[in-house]
């Protein structure tokens, strides 16, 4: 994984560039490229973090030349960040194109892929380096795997074959595990890579630093202490369109199985013996091992937004969004209680909300700990108390916010609730912290499988998530829509901590 090295406390730390390697982009001319994939590869470049040489193929079925690529990209990622013509100049000296259909009959397209790999390698002196990183819809996954292993592309003599894939990893645990069958039959666990984007945000790194750096956190990281953890990630926006995706997937596809499991993992693990993917990724799948059976009409709640108002504009519901039915029983809001059944964390419950269309865009791990046993001071009655919580914000500013009681000035004991927050911009001069994709792309490249996803992993997950959608699905939801947009959801997911004493806390 990354290497720590110690730098001045403004600006990024450097790091270590990757070998000299082609970056082979399926579905180059989809949306994920242009918003993700190309933005985060030229700040790299802009970062000084590319090997030197490098090439990037893109293919996709677009009638487009290797000028007409360059162009496309150069707008997509203008529209992400600001762009220096000179650095650009020569970051697109190393963009070209290649067009073919990958599910095609016959295979050709990828024999010409080949041919364009080989091309772009012996010009620029490129070793036998390549990385596949497949933008496409799920469904075509299997059909480019084939086509690489086909014509030679997966395999080579010298070098290294590397493919990353886009969640979702199948749609249960069922095809989950068909996938990865079927990805082994070209490719090794180690050279398979699933990117979940949350995993390379910097809070949620900064969460293990924070915890296994810092000897006054990890001895309290426990039952002892800690009442109860809490992991929503919010989002202010709808389907945006993709009707028919989400309608096939719903909430705990998109949002559960994946980002959300992976937070409770990063809080809930065992401290790994190293910093590498063999000791951390196993100590996550230990995790979601131990999380006790649940049962889906007790500790679940689901629901899906009305119409509403969402800061000061008109939202319409899901069921008016287009192409979606006005019987939709797809919820786009969940909230779960989970219990992880081990020595570290028996009686202490996770609680785990996400939706669409919410009052504000977040995403926050926070930590609530215990009460003091007894508390000297006069208590006022006529508020309510406050406890101390840990937050660590994954978005829209990312930092960690520290909540603890401090007395008021004054001639009383009168204690309020006070709060020490870290921002990246004030901590480290920062304005903005890097994409995600940035440091995921990156360790591709390098061979580092930290904040990837394990197959069996993916596989353990869908075991947990399954039976709820199995329930949901089986069961329709009698009051749906039963939030309004721009709401914090609906009021069953208050209840729910309700029943244990609890309520959901915003940093």
């Amino acid at each position: 994984m990354k290497q720590v090295i110690q730098a001045g406390c403004k600006g990024y730390a450097p790091g270590r560039t990757p070998q000299p390697c082609t970056l082979v982009i399926f579905g180059a001319s989809g949306d994920l490229t242009r918003r993700e994939l190309m933005p985060a590869l030229y700040q790299i470049f802009s970062r000084d973090l590319l090997p030197d040489p490098f090439a990037v193929i893109g293919f996709a079925r677009r009638p487009w030349t290797d000028e007409t690529f360059r162009e496309e990209m150069k707008r997509a990622v203008s529209a992400r960040t600001s762009v220096n013509a000179e650095s650009w100049q020569t970051f697109s000296g190393r963009l070209f194109f290649t067009q073919g259909d990958f599910a095609e009959p016959g295979f050709e397209s990828y024999r010409q892929l080949r041919d364009a790999v080989s091309k772009a390698q012996n010009n620029a002196n490129i070793p036998k380096n390549v990385l596949f990183h497949l933008a496409t819809p799920p469904e075509h996954y299997p059909t480019i795997v084939t086509g690489l292993k086909v014509s030679g592309l997966a395999d080579s003599e010298a070098g290294w074959r590397r493919i990353v894939i886009e969640k979702p990893f199948g749609t249960n645990r069922e095809s989950a595990c068909a996938l990865h069958q079927y990805l082994l039959q070209a490719f090794k666990e180690e050279q398979i890579y699933r990117i979940d984007h949350f995993l390379g945000k910097e809070t949620v790194q900064n969460m293990l630093v924070f915890r296994f750096a810092n000897p006054s956190f990890e001895p309290i990281w426990n039952r002892n202490y800690i009442d109860n953890v809490q992991i929503s990630v919010a989002e202010e926006i709808g389907i945006e369109g993709r009707a028919a995706f989400y309608e096939s997937t719903g909430v705990l596809r998109d949002m559960v199985q994946n980002h959300l499991l992976q937070l409770l993992c990063m809080v809930a693990m065992e401290p790994p013996l190293h910093f590498d993917a063999l000791s951390l990724r196993n100590e996550t799948v230990d995790v979601l091992r131990a999380i006790r059976p649940f049962d889906p009409a007790v500790d679940a709640v689901r629901g899906q937004y009305g119409p509403g108002d969402v800061r000061g504009n008109g939202a319409a519901g899901y069921r008016n969004e287009k192409g979606v039915s006005s019987s939709s029983n797809t919820p786009t809001f969940a909230a779960l209680r989970m219990r992880v059944d081990n020595w570290r964390w028996a009686g202490v419950p996770f609680y785990l909300r996400t939706g669409k269309r919410m009052s504000r865009k977040r995403a926050e791990v926070t930590i609530e700990f215990k009460p003091t046993p007894h508390l000297m001071f006069p208590l006022d009655t006529s508020r309510p108390q406050q406890s101390n919580a840990l937050t660590f914000r994954l978005q829209p500013e990312e930092g960690i916010i520290q909540r603890f009681i401090a007395k008021q000035p004054g001639p009383e004991i009168c204690m309020q609730p006070v709060s020490m927050t870290l921002l990246y911009a004030d901590a480290f001069g920062i304005e903005k912290p890097p994409s995600a994709y940035e440091w995921l792309l990156l360790d591709g490249m390098r061979g580092e499988q930290t904040l990837f996803a394990r197959g069996d992993w993916v596989e353990a997950a869908w075991a947990l998530v399954d039976p709820v959608i199995s329930h949901w699905e089986a069961t329709p939801a009698p009051d749906f829509p039963n939030y309004p947009a721009g709401s914090d959801g609906p009021e069953a997911a208050s209840a729910l901590l309700k029943k244990d004493a609890r309520e959901w806390l915003n940093a």
